[in-house]
This record gives C-alpha cells, structure tokens and sequence, in this order.
C-alpha cells in the first residue's frame, strides 16, 4: 500500500499538474524571488514562479516573447569587474566592507577564504553552513566566502541560491555583498537598480538566517547584518566604491511575499479543473489558463517579468490604470479603469464627494479654461 500523501506532496502534485507532467520545474532564484517581492499583489506570478513554470518559453508560446534579461555584453562586463573586485583574495573587497560598515574592528590584513566546492546545490549548501560555522569558531578573523550555496525553503521545496560573497566579520557576524556593474556617479547610483539589487539581498539575508537559526541549536546564534555591502564601478571607471544599504523593509517584504507564497494551494485552489500552464498546449487553451489567473500588471514589470510583455497587451486593452503606473494607480482610488476616470473627469460619474473624483473634476476645468485661453489669444 502507498503511503498516504502529505499536505506539501500534494501541493507538489498539485504544482507539477499545473506546470504539465512531463515538464521540468524552472529552478527559482534570487531574482525572480526579488521580483515576487516588488509586485506582491500579482497572484499569476506567485502560482507560476511557484509551480516552476518557465515564463520565457510561455511568453513565447503565447505570442508575446519577453526581451527581459541581460546581454551578453553586460553579463561580460558584470563577470570582468567581479574578478577585479575580489583579485589578491578579495584585499579589495574586504577593504570596502570594513571601511563602510565595521571601522571599529581590526583592519582585514588577511582574510581565510575556504573552499566551498562540493557535488550538487545539496553539498554546496552543506559545504557552506559548514564553513560558517568554522569561521564563528575562529573569532577575531575576516572570512571571505566566495559565491557561497544558501538554501531557502520555498513553497515547501528548497530554492539555492548562490550570491556574490558573504563575509564573517572578526565579532562572527555575517554581511552580505552585491557587486553590480551599474556605476556610482559622484557616491549614488540609479535609485531603481539599487532598490531591486537591495531587494535580491534581501533574499541572501533570510536564507542566511536559517542557517543562523540551524547553527544556533549547538551555540550562540550568529548575527545577520541588515546593512549589506554594495559594489559598483565609481563614476565612469572600472575602479570598484561600494555603499552601505539597509534593507530591513526589503527583507520584511520578501518575507511576507513567501509567506505568502507557501500558501499557493490558495490561488491553485480557486482555478478551473485541469488548469495546464504547458506551454506545447494549443494557443487558445494555454491562453485561457493563464487569464484564469489575475494579474497585476505595472510599468516595472518590464525589467522583472518575462510575461510583461503579455500581461501589458492585456491590461492597455482592459483600459486598467495600473498600466499607467502605481502612484497614478494609488491617487485614483476605487477608478480602476481609464473609462472611469475620464467618466469622471467629465461629471458623467463618480461620486463628486470621492477626493479623486474631485481633483480629477477640477483638473479638467482648468484644462478647459487653459484651452480657452490659449484659443482666444491665437484667434485674429
């Protein structure tokens, strides 16, 4: 007799179902787990990063292929500057982590820099935790770990992930490093970028964390920092500057966001019997199956989102306002669609109490007056 199923093999069945039986899970990463934060509201998403759909090939498959991604030129670019940062056993990098976030501990001389090689994301992992923990036991020294393998419990099943370094500090602390190619002009850097590559740390710090909270069964829990280490080019030259970021919120809204995501069997729950997310099904099936499940579409899904291209056609032909972008979408409250908000700019509908529908009222009587001023200046 087979053993009985268990709630998370179940929610595995159930994802596999959705993904197409015969189709490999897409492996998540920290940057997909980074986008599901900075759009938490679209349950598409959640259901299919959950499920391991691979989003550019049903991109493809329903005529709208994404140009998300990086190009081979800039991945280059990413890759030179990262082997700059950490030559001569990261002297560099540990340089700048000392300088911008721990000056009171001892300047970083020489730091140990372990061999994290093992078999598979498993020994890697393994490999990992352990060598944070001999690096705890050898207080008073920098570590360096070089793209350590963390795991991070997802929807019941484990994400690796791998990021750029994390480094032990001599009080046994750990910090997270993100070194990007974008450059830093005059000390600041693209506010955008800055706030998906915090948001992509912030993923690195919860799965640190359960390796903190693994290792703290046989001690003294290790101490995260919430203040991570950024790396970029300084102004337009390949010498590497780097900035203290806080990503506290970031890492309270990535947790929520997987939170939320371990309870996919929701959003799974609420779609039609033999839902299919295969992308060999035929186009009119497979489209169903994805408008089956809502969307939550914004300007910066463009550079997040390889259905973004799909989900915009849908919302610019639905006329939703969330495709003009969320702070216009915040400021007109219950007016959802773009027809609601010129019905209401006009006086045809809203409630003229609404402050939306107010502003919106006044904004198009001194349109009104402005043209008829500028009419009766122009005419002979």
């Amino acid at each position: 007799m087979p053993p009985p199923r268990t709630r998370g093999t179940a929610l595995r069945q159930r994802l596999a179902e959705l993904r197409g039986p015969e189709v490999p899970a897409k492996a998540l990463d920290a940057r997909a787990l980074a986008a599901l934060a900075a759009n938490p509201g679209c349950r598409r998403r959640a259901i299919l990063d959950g499920a391991g759909v691979n989003k550019t090939a049903l991109a493809d498959a329903l005529g709208a292929p994404s140009a998300f991604g990086q190009s081979q030129f800039a991945l280059t670019r990413g890759n030179a500057f990262e082997a700059k940062v950490k030559a001569d056993g990261g002297a560099e990098l540990l340089r700048l982590v000392h300088a911008k976030l721990d000056r009171a501990a001892e300047p970083p001389e020489r730091a140990h820099v372990p061999d994290l090689t093992a078999t598979g994301p498993e020994g890697r992992t393994a490999r990992t935790a352990l060598a944070l923990r001999e690096a705890g036991e050898a207080p008073g020294t920098w570590t360096l770990l070089d793209h350590p393998m963390l795991a991070l419990d997802v929807a019941g099943s484990p994400a690796f992930l791998e990021p750029d370094a994390v480094v032990v500090h001599p009080d046994g602390s750990w910090t997270v490093v993100e070194i990007k190619s974008f450059p830093m002009l005059d000390g600041s850097a693209d506010p955008a970028k800055v706030g998906a590559a915090a948001r992509q740390a912030a993923v690195y710090v919860l799965a640190l964390e359960e390796v903190a909270a693994r290792l703290s069964e046989h001690g003294t829990a290790p101490r995260v920092r919430h203040r991570i280490l950024l790396v970029c080019p300084k102004d337009f030259s390949n010498q590497p500057t780097a900035s203290a970021v806080d990503i506290r919120k970031q890492r309270a809204v990535t947790a929520r966001q997987l939170v939320r995501l371990t309870r996919i069997e929701e959003i799974a729950d609420t779609l039609p019997e033999g839902t299919c997310f295969d992308p060999a099904l035929p186009s009119a099936a497979l489209t169903a199956a994805v408008e089956s499940v809502p969307a939550t579409y914004t300007p910066e899904c463009m550079s997040a989102c390889e259905l973004a291209f799909h989900c915009r056609d849908r919302s610019r032909a639905a006329g939703a306002v969330t495709s003009l972008g969320r702070a216009i979408r915040a400021d007109l409250g219950a007016l959802s669609t773009v027809d609601d908000v010129l019905a209401a700019a006009h006086g045809t509908a809203g409630d003229p109490t609404d402050p939306a529908v107010a502003a919106l009222r006044r904004a198009a009587r001194l349109r009104a007056e402005a043209l008829g001023a500028r009419e009766a200046v122009t005419c002979p």
